[in-house]
């Protein structure tokens, strides 16, 4: 929602349903789009906002508050799936704000008999020390001081972590030894060969990575949610096209929707987001401002799907 020209939350609300697209991550919860849910049968994912979460921490009260904002006065004709504890905070100062939030928020939803809504938070890939082969996967020291917390609480609560999962990154880091189609699944035979699992694609290393980092560190029954994911139609030349872009997407919802899992944990559900609904003209210039599957003008950036 960083842009000054993109459309209404009605509009938006129309162009989702105009494409079949069930679900939708708010990245602030703002009251127009909240209301505009209202009877959608779109499913929402809530964030608290990094820069809340001291406040909250601090004061349960806060997080009630906050629920008796965003969620309460909703419930009856949104359908809400996670909400989301920070983006991006664990490494970070604000990681050690986000499992008293965590509990908090658990606290109101089951006393309000809430259990399909699940309270989670997002990684970075940045939490993983080593990634290469995936079986190496271990999470920083950093990242361990916040997480192995979290991890107990989401293993006690039956809630997925959420990742923010790019191939590309890795791809237009270092496109020598990263082969394109191996980070837009269309390789057809094994790129990574780690042990007895093969890799025919980058999405599934990083997801497997970090499953392997969970279960170094005990954690064997927390499940995997892509929260972010994407390819960007511009900005870095050869690297980025509406082709590229088009390709991957399709791709990664392909893969996604067969349920076929990751060579780690093969046949389980990854539910997955796209990133992103529109360009925003208020990103930074060059690749952030181009994740748009629509311009601000509702028209697709490229054959969607």
């Amino acid at each position: 929602m960083q842009g000054d020209n993109l459309p209404a939350a009605t509009d938006v609300i129309n162009l989702y349903k105009r494409y079949n697209i069930a679900n939708m991550r708010l990245f602030d919860n703002d009251p127009a789009v909240l209301q505009a849910l209202r009877g959608s049968g779109i499913f929402a994912t809530l964030c608290i906002r990094n820069q809340d979460l001291p406040n909250l921490a601090s004061d349960a009260a806060a997080v009630a508050s906050w629920f008796a904002t965003n969620v309460e006065p909703y419930l009856n004709d949104v359908q809400f799936t996670y909400i989301t504890v920070g983006n991006e905070v664990v490494p970070g100062n604000l990681g050690q704000y986000v499992l008293p939030v965590m509990k908090s928020l658990q606290a109101i939803l089951d006393q309000n008999h809430l259990a399909a809504i699940k309270v989670t938070t997002v990684i970075p890939t940045s939490v993983l020390a080593s990634s290469y082969p995936p079986s190496a996967g271990r999470f920083t020291d950093e990242a361990l001081n916040d997480l192995r917390g979290i991890l107990g609480f989401l293993s006690a609560q039956g809630s997925p972590i959420m990742i923010n999962v790019y191939p590309y990154f890795a791809y237009a880091a270092d496109p020598v030894n990263i082969r394109l189609d191996y980070a837009q699944f269309t390789a057809t035979s094994p790129v990574v060969q780690d042990g007895s699992l093969r890799y025919y694609n980058l999405f599934d290393a990083i997801v497997d990575a970090v499953i392997w980092a969970m279960e170094r560190e005990g954690v064997t029954d927390v499940s995997v949610a892509v929260s972010e994911s994407g390819w960007p139609s511009a900005g870095n030349g050869n690297y980025t096209n509406p082709d590229l872009a088009s390709t991957y997407n399709k791709n990664f919802v392909n893969h996604i929707s067969t349920n076929a899992g990751t060579p780690k944990r093969p046949k389980a559900f990854i539910e997955g987001f796209i990133f992103a609904m529109f360009n925003e003209d208020q990103k930074s210039a060059g690749i952030e401002q181009n994740f748009g599957l629509f311009y601000p003008n509702m028209k697709p950036v490229y054959n969607v799907f």
